[in-house]
């Protein structure tokens, strides 16, 4: 994520309000994108799973989604924000 996007926690100023909080929440953004992949390959059809496989429960996959679009909408509106600038 922060090589494609150059978002790191560095990139929190010190004297931001909150700075260690939001460089938090950055590094967790990090590992979404890690849990994401392991569940993919774990639960996803892409690996030729058997007949009798189950993927995920409903509220599983929801909390994929969930953070996987709250990432996507962090970025892109990132991205836009430093067209602008």
């Amino acid at each position: 994520m922060s090589k494609i996007s150059q978002i790191t926690r560095r990139d929190i100023s010190n004297k931001a309000k909150a700075a260690s909080s939001i460089r938090q929440i950055l590094g967790s953004l990090s590992a979404v994108v890690q849990g994401i992949a392991e569940v993919r390959n774990e639960y996803g059809s892409g690996h030729g799973k058997d007949s009798q496989f189950k993927g995920l429960q409903p509220r599983h996959a929801k909390l994929a989604v969930g953070a996987a679009s709250t990432l996507a909408i962090y970025l892109l509106e990132t991205h836009e924000m430093r067209k602008e600038s």
